[in-house]
């Protein structure tokens, strides 16, 4: 997804339902980006912040425990998000009301209804 994005160090990731902060750390660590994760599960946000702080990544990364239907994206350049089209709905009025002009949005499996991608890129995975 970060690929995808195209995420450089000037970017300022989002990762919407951060989970396990995956996302987050890796653009941290490999995009050398700032990136905030929002994750409303208490536990989540929990191991989610330890793996931000084992890794040394406090600098760039963070996880903030809120409701992302709620959360401040307005510093986001790029967003990611891996949540089901109805919560991608719901998000769709804050992204695009709060995000500036030329920020990028990349949805894992999921469309934001509404909305026609820029682009759609399909992964496969060899074992």
């Amino acid at each position: 997804m970060l690929e995808v994005a195209k995420v450089q160090p000037e970017d300022v990731d989002y990762d919407l339902g951060s989970g396990d902060g995956h996302i987050v750390t890796m653009a941290a660590q490999k995009f050398s980006a700032h990136a905030v994760g929002v994750e409303l599960d208490s536990d989540l946000n929990q191991k989610s912040s330890e793996r931000v702080r084992k890794l040394g990544l406090q600098g760039r990364a963070q996880i903030i425990h809120e409701n992302m239907l709620k959360a401040n994206v307005r510093p986001a350049t790029v967003v990611t998000l891996y949540l089901l089209t109805a919560v991608n709905e719901r998000l769709r009025p804050t992204l695009k009301r709060e995000l500036c002009s030329g920020a990028r949005i990349v949805s894992h499996d999921f469309q934001v209804p509404g909305w026609r991608p820029a682009e759609v890129v399909e992964v496969t995975i060899e074992n």
